[in-house]
Order: C-alpha cells, then sequence, then structure tokens
C-alpha cells in the first residue's frame, strides 16, 4: 500500500506519524523521575540498541555495507543529529522553557533556507505562509513566558533549531543513500557523552516502565521514520510537522496529569494545527 503512494504522500505520511509518536514525550518525561543526564543517556542508549538490533535484522549480512555506506552525508548527519540532541537539553538547563521552544519553531524556516542555498529547492508560497505562520502561533503561545533567560542558553536552542535544519537538509541532500545507520550511530554519540555526566543509572519502581516505553515508542520509531521523510518532502515541510508537539504535548500532559494548558496555547495550537492541515492538503492535491 505504501508503495503505491506518491512522494509526498510518503513523506508527510512518515513525518505525520513520526511526529504524532513523539507527541506524548513530554508526558512521559513529567512522569519519570530520573535526573536530565540519565534521561539523555537512555535516550541515547536505548533507541541505539533498538534500531541497531532492527537493522541487523532488516540488512542481514548487508548490514556493514549500509553502515559503511553513509558517506559525507552520513558523517555530518551523525554530528549534526547527535549535537541537536544533546544541545536541546543544554538548552532546557539554562534558560526558560519557552524560550528553547520558540528557538526550535525556527527550524522549518532554516530549513527552507539551507535547502534553497544548497539544494537549490526553492519553498513555495504556502509553505512560506505556513513557516510564518506557524512560527508567529509559536512566539504567541510562549510570549507570557518568554524572558531574558540566560543567552547561553538561548544560543544553544537556536543551535538545536539549526541541527534539526541541518538533519533535515542531509537527509534531503542523500536521499538515495539510508541515514538511519548514521542516526543510530549518532544516538551512541549522545549515549557516551552524557555517560559522562550521570549521577545515578538505577531506574526505580515506574521508571522501569516509563522510560523504556518512551525510548521505544517516542524517540527510536520517530527518529527512523523522520530520518525517512527527506526523502521524499522537503525538510522545511518535515520540520513543520514537529510543530504539532507544541500543542499536543502539553493536551497529553493535560489528559493525564490534569495540568490545564492556557488559553495561548489553546488558539495557537488550533492556529498551528490547522495551518499544517491546510500546507499539508494543498501539497498533496497539487499532487
Amino acid at each position: 500500500m505504501f508503495q503505491n503512494l506518491n512522494n509526498q504522500q510518503k513523506g508527510s505520511l512518515l513525518a505525520f506519524v513520526g511526529v504524532m509518536l513523539i507527541t506524548p514525550d513530554s508526558l512521559l518525561i513529567r512522569l519519570s523521575n530520573i535526573e536530565t543526564w540519565g534521561m539523555l543517556f537512555y535516550r541515547g542508549a536505548i533507541p541505539f540498541v533498538i534500531v541497531l538490533l532492527g537493522l541487523i535484522f532488516f540488512y542481514k549480512n548487508k548490514f556493514f555495507k549500509a553502515l559503511f555506506g553513509i558517506g559525507y552525508p552520513g558523517i555530518f548527519y551523525v554530528i549534526s543529529f547527535s549535537a541537536c540532541n544533546i544541545t536541546f537539553i543544554i538548552s532546557i538547563q539554562n534558560t526558560n522553557v519557552a524560550n528553547t521552544l520558540v528557538m526550535i519553531a525556527l527550524a522549518p524556516m532554516l530549513s527552507a533556507i539551507l535547502g534553497a542555498l544548497f539544494l537549490k529547492e526553492n519553498p513555495d508560497k504556502k509553505t512560506l505562509a505556513a513557516i510564518f505562520i506557524t512560527f508567529a502561533a509559536c512566539v504567541y503561545i510562549f510570549h507570557d513566558s518568554l524572558k531574558l533567560g540566560n543567552i547561553y542558553g538561548d544560543l544553544f536552542g537556536l543551535v538545536t533549531a539549526f541541527g534539526l535544519a541541518c538533519n533535515a537538509t542531509l537527509a534531503r541532500y542523500a536521499k538515495n543513500r539510508d541515514l538511519v545507520p548514521s542516526a543510530v550511530i549518532g544516538k551512541l554519540c549522545v549515549a557516551i557523552f552524557a555517560f559522562f555526566f550521570v549521577e545515578s543509572f538505577e531506574l526505580l519502581e515506574k521508571d522501569l516502565f516509563y522510560v523504556p516505553l518512551m525510548c521505544i515508542m517516542c524517540v527510536a520509531i520517530p527518529f527512523v521514520l523522520v530520518t525517512i521523510a527527506p526523502r521524499f518532502i522537503t525538510g522545511a515541510e518535515v520540520n513543520l510537522f514537529f510543530l504539532l508537539e507544541t500543542i499536543l504535548g502539553p493536551i497529553w500532559v493535560w489528559f493525564v496529569i490534569k495540568e490545564q494548558p492556557s488559553l495561548e496555547t489553546i488558539l495557537g495550537g488550533s492556529i498551528i494545527i490547522l495551518t499544517i492541515a491546510i500546507h499539508s492538503f494543498l501539497a498533496l492535491k497539487k499532487t
């Protein structure tokens, strides 16, 4: 069935499913009691093992050929993928959460710029309009929480957005290569980096359930899907889907923990969802 879809449909489906699996991530982080660096370690180590085993099963005797066939794009992907995973945590630790999320909302815009510069893929008017509308909606959602904060943390938030844009652009550039092995290596790099800062590796009680669930459902499977998606649609379009987490993440928390989102979150999130839905509909209609 998937093979019968056109490229726009394939890319949109992969990005949408990948991001929808990410949306409970904030909830599971809130439900767990593990410290930040321990969380980052497991979010690197568990997806690394799970996806590595999947690649070995999928490729069988061609595994090492796939692993060493990533080329220079794959090496750069490892660097940008692992870097943005790490800089996200550093940003959250050193500035207001709202500042970080607004910075990350720049990712679709940065993807469009990188795509135009390096891939000669100039975004069409509807994609540009969607980028600016969704970014404005993100600023509206977090405007009351935005603080000067720590410029150090803000800069790392911007680096995270740039890393996400680089990931999508590299995957788009190397669309004839399988970069999933690069993402796997990137996760290993994240785990190794976090290892030196972890205070305790022990998982107690409910963390034995929440942490593996989060690492498999919200990290391992999604990063495979969003690594493949740019083979079929532009990096800017892939990163637009990531903005769904801005509204759906707090909704999950609302349903389970009863932490009600603000009116700004509901209104701004509705604009984001509507904009992405209209953009996707027009893009699919065009094809």
